[in-house]
């Protein structure tokens, strides 16, 4: 499943596989893109790890190799010409011909670089790359579903990719549905340093702190006293709701240069979130940091 191949998809890339149909399964089709030929039975504990593994890293590959799964109990026949003596054994083919292989329930990593070798080094990470700049120039342009097609996409060959998960939270922010955003996000690890997950939580955080509409009202209470914290950090509150961090941003900077310890630092710590929903490298982050610090230390 690849930019260049999109008609593949992941229950393409793995099947099933017998005696009857080694020949179109594995000869054949080895013809076409490398195959693997994992040799298994259901009594073997090492094909329990192994097989998983192999159906995960062969889905990250995006369509630069197969799997083909044989039963031997079922299926003993190319297992005893291929000489299958212990099982897990992993055989790969090119143009019709095995051409490398392993035995035992070996480490992801080495799983990776097998799979890697075998294609000449093409797969996810490129693939991955491509779709993830896609699924972001796709949420530029508005276009949500083209946006989640993309990330959809990246899913299904890295399900635990945080990129891919945060930006089908955004997608789903973006069309209003901030519950289903709330469950994908929670994909993500709790403690993730991702700074695309750690933008949408705080986006989600800010956008049920204040109801929105209420800005014009708060705004008049902050024009009629400016001296009215509460009334700006509410406003500010308001602002970031609606999506207007930078407004937001402007007011609770305005409250920490009249009383830098209103309420216990309010201000800051809402500053900090903002700054979280806005992306830590965008410009009301970098600019309101900059304000931020000549405050503070001024």
């Amino acid at each position: 499943m690849s930019l260049a191949d999109p008609q593949t998809s992941p229950d393409d890339l793995i099947k099933d596989g017998s005696d009857a149909g080694f020949m179109d399964d594995v000869i054949a089709q080895s013809k076409i893109q490398p195959v693997i030929v994992d040799f298994w039975a259901t009594w073997c504990g090492p094909c329990r790890t192994l097989t998983p593994a192999l159906e995960k890293q062969v889905r990250a590959a995006a369509g630069a190799v197969k799997l083909v799964k044989i039963d031997v109990d079922k299926n003993p026949a190319y297992a005893g010409q291929l000489r299958v003596q212990s099982i897990p054994t992993v055989y790969a083919f090119v143009d019709g011909q095995p051409v490398d292989g392993f035995q035992g329930a070996v480490p992801e990593s080495q799983i990776k670089a097998f799979i890697e070798k075998l294609s000449g080094g093409a797969g996810v990470n490129t693939d991955v790359e491509q779709l993830l700049a896609l699924g972001e120039e796709s949420l530029g342009l508005d276009d949500f579903g083209g946006a989640a097609q993309a990330f959809a996409h990246v899913l299904t060959m890295e399900p635990e990719n945080q990129k891919a998960i945060a930006g089908m939270a955004r997608v789903y922010l973006a069309g209003g549905d901030a519950d289903q955003a709330r469950q994908t996000i929670a994909m993500a690890p709790q403690d993730s340093t991702e700074p695309s997950v750690v933008t949408v939580r705080a986006q989600l955080a800010l956008s049920s702190s204040a109801p929105t509409g209420e800005t014009a009202a708060l705004e008049a209470k902050v024009r009629a006293d400016p001296s009215d914290h509460q009334a700006r950090y509410d406003l500010a509150l308001a602002q970031a709701a609606e999506g207007d961090l930078k407004g937001a941003a402007t007011s609770l900077l305005d409250i920490v240069t009249a009383d830098r310890e209103w309420n216990d630092q309010a201000a800051r710590k809402q500053l900090l979130v903002v700054f979280e929903a806005a992306g830590l490298s965008s410009d009301i982050a970098k600019d309101g940091r900059r304000r931020l610090s000549s405050i503070l230390f001024s």
